[in-house]
């Protein structure tokens, strides 16, 4: 091979050999460089990887906390409505009975008044009379004065014994009233057209009843003459 002089000053020209020699090393280094920056790239990849799952499960645990708070928060505020609701259905229930308690308590205490006023006025049993002469002008009596009849017991009593003798089925058969078909009958000797002119209601409609004979002859001689007390002879 000839040989070369360099020039001073000149980098030498690079014979073949040397650029072989420096495309070996240039490949070499390309594939040293790639062979170390590969396992660089596959760990960093991995752990994005790796990372991500982990970033999602965390994600998911805050979202399932959140609804499973909101549900415990839910279900509190319904458990303290509804206790809310029951307080005051029970007090609703124990004011209504309390007012029926007291309104069966005033219901009763009126009934137990009224029963006690009922007590108080006892009914007034029904006046007797003997049956006599006495007991039939006594009962004459409170009838005359029911219907405002004048009259007392003495002018009664004196005009029946002039007139009958206290008998109640005494007739007079002699008489003008006898000669007239209507004789006189009874205590106070009335005749028929009398007696039923002057009956008094509330008394018997007979003749020979001796209240109703007493009561209409005192209720004649009030028309006639102001009072049987006013009567000392026949009338």
């Amino acid at each position: 091979m000839p040989k070369q002089h360099s020039i001073p000053g000149r980098i030498p020209a690079m014979t073949k050999a040397h650029k072989l020699s420096f495309a070996g090393v240039a490949t070499l280094g390309a594939a040293a460089l790639a062979f170390s920056l590969a396992p660089a790239d596959t760990k960093a990849s991995a752990d994005s990887v790796s990372a991500a799952p982990v970033a999602l499960s965390s994600q998911q645990l805050k979202v399932k906390t959140v609804g499973l708070s909101g549900q415990l928060a839910d279900a509190q505020a319904a458990a303290a409505k509804k206790k809310a609701a029951d307080a005051a259905a029970a007090k609703k229930a124990a004011e209504a009975a309390a007012a029926k308690k007291a309104a069966d308590a005033r219901k009763a205490k009126e009934a137990a008044s009224r029963s006690a006023q009922r007590a108080a006025v006892k009914p007034v049993a029904a006046k007797t009379y003997a049956n006599n002469l006495d007991g039939w002008i006594r009962q004459s009596l409170d009838i005359m004065k029911k219907h405002g009849i004048p009259g007392t017991y003495d002018g009664l009593h004196r005009n029946i014994i002039r007139e009958s003798s206290g008998n109640p089925n005494a007739i007079n058969g002699w008489d003008i009233n006898a000669i007239n078909g209507v004789p006189s009958i009874g205590l106070l000797q009335v005749i028929k057209p009398t007696f039923d002119a002057y009956h008094v209601a509330g008394t018997a409609w007979s003749q020979y009843n001796p209240v109703a004979n007493i009561t209409a002859a005192a209720n004649y001689a009030a028309d006639r003459y102001g009072s049987i007390d006013n009567v000392n002879s026949a009338y």
